[in-house]
């Protein structure tokens, strides 16, 4: 491309006049609460009494912020910022602010030596602003500082917007980190003709906390022939004590501009093939060489700081409380010039704020950070056209997940550019068949005709990379980014994941506290290959886990639906999808199953949380049980219902109420979770003081923690106990006394005291020859295999 205004010299100095201005800005927000401007020395009421934040990755970010702002404007481009490495909050706010959109965010904070004393201060400070990039921060997607999913955040924010451009920022720190590596596969899943692109730009400033880092220590070759074996095309520029300043901004806009034009390029390239044609092309990487803590202090008490691991966080010792050196923080901030950079009345210089790019093209501004560029609800067609017909209950087996699979290849037709299914090579064994018939796996490398199946450049199932991190990073970018999908799992493989949901929901939470923000689409997990069905795989698949992990947290935010049937998950899916602001977690199986409830039933499960269900009680709701049988899962739902008709064939004339529950965290007390079950309602159902036997999918803890507020503790849980093997469905079941056996055995006890031990003593029989028969046929006992349900309510 010919030369141009931004690749004049003068340009290129205010340039370093920009990154200047932002390194400055930076500092100050570590240190100073007054004197931003150094109007007058340094005193103790000017410097924080506790600074904290990181300086070390803030200065190689600035300068690439800079180049990247260079490059927007250049070549006219709509691109966005993702900050990697940990903790450097700074980046975004000094350049939001240097750009003009931080004031118009938060005009309190104005352009002047006041907005800029407000700014400085509320860094890192109570009340203030968070150290590292947060959802306060303008124009960031991604939490600073859960390393590892810069890539999978990028990639999953550009799938669906052509023409966008991640900026992609990576600390070699982070670069080491498992799902980082992972990450590099991106490129995998990128179709040049229907996505934007990432640009990975590899920070190699060569410190962790206190360690050398891995890349930044290799030899160039090596770091090399590492890209180009993973399908990046590097491109390096690197930092030398004997550069200047202005060689470096010339070696930088020389790598940008050739990044960029390679990725445009490769974009004029495929636009002149269909996107099902495209093939994976070798995208671009920088890899960009600075100092740790450059242009910081050089050294102190003798000891390396600048390229140093010391450069991390605060790298001089100076606070209100330690003034002694105070002249060498005021050196170090003077070193900017900031009467270069500032006027009289704190404003940023005219010809600085120019470079900024216009109106949204600023990065911090850009819409796919806040809640997306065309942020669209799904067109959920009505999910009562896959229902089943229940005439009677338990009559006919099915598979929930292949069930669901029907309604979602209907939304994924409905909705063919924001709707996206994603997982760690797991849709076919987790029985989403029907999305098969619609659409395929999206995937750019080589796909063999006589081996693989369902694979193409434009699908739009992403699950073709055995890694839980990059499936769930994709579909946070995606729905960070205003379009919807779900991600799923096997039960026990999901914990892998567990501290990102835990973040995405952090996030949430403090972006529903920003009048700006826009909020987001709901994030839908669904756990498949559950505890209790884990027939060949055994006791290593035996985890539900999340369910406990994911009640810890905001309540307002957490929704776990335990659905018992096909009609009860499709009304969940239906309400899932359309939900914002949440996670939703969905327990499904994907096993041949016995079907209990019709649509109606099942609409009603989904909206209260919870029904009586009348063919399995024999007193109304005005009426007092002597027992209140509960179940929440699939396998809970078969067993207390067995259990239910083993204990009503024994004492027919025990008052039985049975309770399926959907939405389980509705069960909590309203002063735990606003959407909880009034005391009244739920005594009106549990009652007060009867015996109330609850099957549960999860871990027993998290029953007893719902039922600890609530009048009622005479509570027996029946869920997971941490047992299993590789053995039958029901073996896997009895092994947590989560069977209709124990079940009936406990709730006898409960009931009837030393009077049920002769019922306790035949329930005990049937598990012995429950173990006989399975160790002799390798299969559970016909009466198992062939129960089926008997209504107990004779109006029924």
């Amino acid at each position: 491309m010919k030369s141009t205004i931004f690749d004049d010299i003068k340009y290129l100095e205010k340039m370093d006049k920009w990154f200047r201005a932002a390194n400055y800005i930076s500092v100050g927000q570590i240190y100073l609460r007054n004197n931003p401007l150094l109007r007058k020395p340094l005193t103790e009421e000017d410097v924080k009494l506790y600074p904290i934040g990181h300086w070390g990755t803030i200065p190689g970010q600035n300068f690439i912020y800079t180049h990247l702002n260079r490059v927007i404007n250049k070549y006219d481009l709509n691109m966005f910022y993702i900050e990697g490495p940990g903790h450097g909050g700074q980046v975004m706010i000094s350049n939001s602010y240097l750009d003009g959109s931080y004031t118009e965010i938060y005009p309190q904070i104005t352009q002047d030596e006041a907005g800029l004393q407000k700014m400085f201060k509320r860094f890192s400070f109570p009340g203030g602003t968070a150290s590292h990039a947060a959802p306060e921060t303008p124009g960031s997607i991604h939490e600073g500082g859960e390393l590892g999913y810069a890539l999978s955040h990028a990639t999953g924010a550009i799938l669906d917007n052509p023409n966008v451009i991640a900026a992609t920022v990576i600390g070699d720190g982070e670069a080491e980190t498992g799902p980082l590596c992972a990450g590099w596969f991106s490129n995998v899943f990128i179709n040049p003709v229907n996505d934007g692109a990432v640009l990975p730009i590899v920070h190699l400033n060569g410190g962790k906390i206190s360690n050398p880092t891995i890349l930044s220590r290799k030899p160039k070759a090596e770091v090399e022939e590492y890209f180009r074996g993973m399908g990046w095309e590097p491109i390096f520029v690197e930092w030398e004590e004997s550069k200047s300043n202005m060689a470096m901004h010339e070696e930088m806009a020389k790598a940008m501009d050739n990044a960029i034009e390679k990725i445009q390029a490769i974009w004029k390239e495929a636009s002149q093939n269909p996107a099902e044609e495209a093939t994976r092309p070798t995208w671009p990487v920088l890899v960009v060489r600075t100092p740790k803590g450059w242009t910081g202090p050089k050294q102190w008490n003798n000891e390396a700081v600048e390229g140093s691991f010391r450069a991390h966080q605060v790298p001089i010792p100076v606070s209100a409380f330690k003034m002694e050196k105070v002249a060498y923080l005021e050196d170090w901030l003077r070193s900017y010039k900031p009467e270069e950079l500032f006027d009289e009345k704190g404003e940023i210089l005219s010809e600085i704020r120019d470079l900024a790019p216009k109106g949204l093209k600023r990065m911090a501004v850009n819409p796919i950070t806040n809640g997306g560029i065309n942020p669209r609800a799904l067109d959920m067609g009505n999910w009562e056209e896959f229902a089943l017909d229940i005439k009677k209950p338990g009559e006919f087996k099915a598979q929930d997940m292949v069930e669901m699979g029907k309604y979602m290849a209907k939304i994924m037709t409905l909705n063919p550019d924001n709707f996206r299914v994603f997982g760690p090579d797991e849709t076919k064994s987790n029985r989403l068949f029907a999305l098969f018939d619609v659409t395929k796996r999206q995937w750019l490398e080589y796909a063999s005709p006589k081996y693989d199946e369902w694979v193409s450049p434009a699908g739009r199932i992403i699950d073709s990379q055995l890694s839980e991190h990059q499936a769930e990073g994709f579909l946070e970018g995606y729905v960070l980014t205003g379009r919807h999908g779900f991600f799923a799992s096997y039960e026990s493989f999901l914990r892998v994941v567990d501290s990102m949901l835990t973040q995405h929901m952090k996030w949430m939470k403090k972006s529903l506290e920003l009048p700006w923000r826009h909020g987001y689409p709901s994030l839908n997990v669904i756990a498949t290959s559950t505890a209790f069905q884990q027939d060949h795989n055994g006791y290593t698949h035996q985890d539900p886990g999340l369910l406990g992990h994911l009640a810890d947290k905001r309540p307002e935010l957490i929704r776990e639906y335990l659905p018992a049937d096909s009609n009860s998950l499709l009304a969940v899916m239906d309400k899932a999808l359309t939900d914002r602001n949440v996670i939703n977690l969905i327990v499904a199986s994907k096993q041949p199953r016995e079907q209990f409830y019709t649509k109606e039933e099942a609409k009603e499960l989904v909206e209260k949380g919870y029904k009586v269900i009348d063919w399995a009680s024999n007193v109304s709701l005005d009426e007092e049980p002597d027992v209140v049988f509960v179940a929440s899962g699939v396998e809970p739902n078969l067993e207390t219902l067995a259990a239910i008709s083993i204990m009503h064939k024994e004492y027919p004339h025990l008052k039985i109420r049975y309770v399926n529950v959907v939405d389980l965290l509705r069960l909590r007390s309203p002063k735990i979770d606003p959407r909880g079950l009034s005391d009244e309602e739920f005594d009106k159902v549990f009652t007060k003081d009867k015996p109330v036997v609850f099957a549960f999918h999860g871990f027993e803890g998290l029953i007893r923690d719902i039922f600890f507020d609530r009048n009622n503790h005479n509570l027996i849980v029946h869920g997971y106990r941490e047992n299993g093997d590789i053995t039958t469905s029901f073996d896997i079941r009895q092994l947590s006394h989560m069977d209709r056996f124990h079940i009936a055995k406990d709730a006898a006890h409960a009931i009837f005291n030393n009077d049920a031990k002769p019922f306790m003593a035949k329930m005990d029989k049937k598990l012995a020859d429950h173990t006989a028969y399975i160790q002799e046929y390798g299969y559970d006992m016909p009466e198992v295999v062939d129960w089926k349900w008997e209504n107990i309510n004779v109006e029924k």
